[in-house]
């Protein structure tokens, strides 16, 4: 039997360890090999946050048809109050080491110890609905809009259903392309010339169902709101507003106390949200009192015509059905589509955009259906992200 000594062992693998370079044959995987985990926490899963959540599985999805491992685990609270438990979340995705933390807050403040604590584990941040910086944190990206500006939207569309230019009501109706982008710009530019007689054509009586009271996210709103419509003197806006939590059968019990305070009639509710819109219609309807968009069509004498935010599959349909007059779009859809690829730029240490802006626009009965359920999005450059996540 063949016997190699000592000395002629290590002979040999200083031979072998010459022609064969150390780590040969032992490369690491890249990085767009390994599994990326992204923890996602929404105020809840119902609604606009339901769509987004929808969004980030999609583009996680298409991730993965182009050859990633991602997975997306999304935790939410039981209600928009339920603030300690939303923090508790991102102290899981922690102690999970997910690869990156994507976060629409409940309030921002109750947030930052949790997100300083993301940043100290290294895990990138992604926060959604929201634009401004959240002071002494990093965050890696900001998808969302400014909630005040979404509200101007709104109000702008209050204006034109109630005798002012525009696509809706009986004011001067203005040709528009049918993509065209109904956003902030498009209304100032419209009434940015009124003369005092137009403006005092514009009249109406209303209400208002906000968000949390005192929330961040709601006081943005009405903020927004109230700085269109308290130009225009024949826009009065009836009470105070009735804050519904953001919950759609808290809106359906302020509408209807809304409604039985005013015998007399309401020209509108507006609600801050599409949740608490969609209890206002639900109020209306079954009181026989909503006002229909299409043909002029009514439920019932003194009608009310409901105006929200938001925009989800759910309401698409009804805005087409005419049960709703208009509804700003915050892009859900572009939340969850565009949080997925950031989510996976970052876990592959590659740059994302500091901030994301999706201007908010009208929606309404011809355009609605460019909204869901087949949403443009752009087509994301998996491949190229690919090459670069090494």
């Amino acid at each position: 039997m063949f016997r190699m000594s000592k000395v002629s062992l290590i002979v040999l693998l200083l031979i072998i360890s010459i022609a064969v370079p150390l780590g040969a044959g032992a490369q690491e995987e890249p990085r767009w090999e390994k599994p990326i985990v992204i923890g996602w926490t929404p105020p809840d899963i119902t609604g606009v946050f339901k769509t987004a959540t929808d969004f980030f599985e999609k583009s996680a999805a298409d991730a993965n048809a182009n050859g990633f491992d991602v997975q997306v685990i999304a935790q939410a609270t039981t209600t928009h109050l339920a603030f300690a438990d939303q923090v508790a979340i991102i102290e899981d995705y922690i102690q999970r080491k997910v690869d990156v933390i994507a976060i629409s807050p409940i309030e921002v403040e109750v947030i930052v110890p949790a997100l300083r604590k993301a940043n100290e584990a290294g895990i990138p941040v992604i926060i959604v609905n929201l634009l401004e910086p959240i002071e002494g944190v990093d965050v890696a990206s900001y998808i969302g809009f400014d909630n005040a500006i979404a509200a101007q939207v709104t109000a702008y569309s209050v204006l034109d259903y109630f005798g002012g230019p525009g696509v809706l009501g009986e004011g001067e109706m203005v040709e528009i392309e049918p993509d065209q982008y109904l956003d902030l710009d498009f209304w100032e530019e419209l009434y940015a010339d009124l003369t005092d007689e137009e403006k005092a054509a514009i009249v109406a009586r209303g209400v208002i169902i906000e968000g949390v009271a005192g929330g961040f996210f709601s006081t943005a709103r009405l903020n927004g709101f109230h700085e269109v419509l308290d130009q225009y003197e024949g826009i009065e806006i009836v009470g105070k507003p009735c804050a519904a939590d953001w919950n759609r059968e808290k809106g359906i019990g302020c509408a209807e106390d809304f409604l039985q305070a005013n015998p007399e009639g309401l020209d509108f509710i507006w609600a801050a949200s599409n949740e608490m819109g969609m209890g206002a219609m639900l109020a209306a309807e079954a009181a026989g009192r909503l006002e229909m968009a299409q043909d002029g069509v009514t439920l019932g004498d003194k009608t009310v015509a409901v105006f929200t935010n938001d925009v989800t599959p759910e309401s698409v349909e009804r805005i087409s059905e005419g049960k709703m007059i208009a509804e700003t779009t915050h892009g859900f859809a572009d939340w969850g589509w565009f949080g997925g690829e950031f989510a996976v730029r970052l876990a592959c240490g590659l740059e994302v955009p500091e901030t994301f802006d999706i201007r908010p626009r009208i929606a309404y009965i011809d355009n609605a259906r460019l909204f869901y359920p087949d949403p443009a999005l752009p087509v994301i450059d998996w491949e190229g992200i690919k090459a670069e996540c090494q």
